[in-house]
């Protein structure tokens, strides 16, 4: 299915709540777990302390991709909210999936968001308390991918001056 397609079924309600267009294929979105809802909601809030003009935060929100319509947990997109009255976001700068239970599930979108220039993504391991940071898109895959773990600062190469340690996100 395409993405104009995926849209236009949705608009008439034809398409399930909860569900993203991943590579032409419709998916039903997993429940969002506590321990995800925390940890999405934790690194919102580190976010929105760093973030400047010029750029949006966006939570769950679609991203337009060339066979996908992936949304992510959290996203930084250049604009501002306004910037996407008419039109979801075709790129950004981060994005963020919090991985509990959905480990293969996020890794598949990383094909969509590398095509989308997408420059940065952060895979949140939850159980192994990790994030694994993918950088460097090309058409179809990152060339970057490390893991990063608590007590290591974390660098965004596509935030300037934004970091944090992997740690803080799973401290109650």
């Amino acid at each position: 299915m395409s993405v104009q397609a995926y849209q236009a079924l949705g608009q008439l309600g034809l398409i399930p709540e909860n569900t993203e267009l991943l590579h032409g294929e419709v998916f039903q979105k997993m429940p969002k777990s506590p321990i995800h809802s925390y940890v999405t909601q934790a690194l919102a809030e580190f976010i929105r302390q760093w973030i400047s003009t010029g750029y949006s935060l966006r939570q769950e929100q679609p991203i337009c991709c060339a066979d996908s319509e992936p949304e992510p947990d959290l996203a930084v997109v250049n604009g501002s909210f306004r910037d996407y009255a008419d039109s979801h976001p075709t790129t950004a700068e981060l994005v963020v999936e919090v991985c509990v239970t959905s480990h293969e599930y996020d890794r598949s979108k990383l094909r969509a968001y590398a095509g989308a220039g997408v420059k940065e993504v952060w895979l949140v391991l939850v159980p192994e308390q990790q994030v694994q940071v993918f950088r460097a898109p090309s058409a179809d895959a990152y060339a970057e991918s490390r893991l990063v773990s608590a007590g290591t600062l974390l660098q965004s190469d596509a935030l300037p001056g934004f970091a944090l340690d992997p740690g803080a996100l799973f401290q109650r």
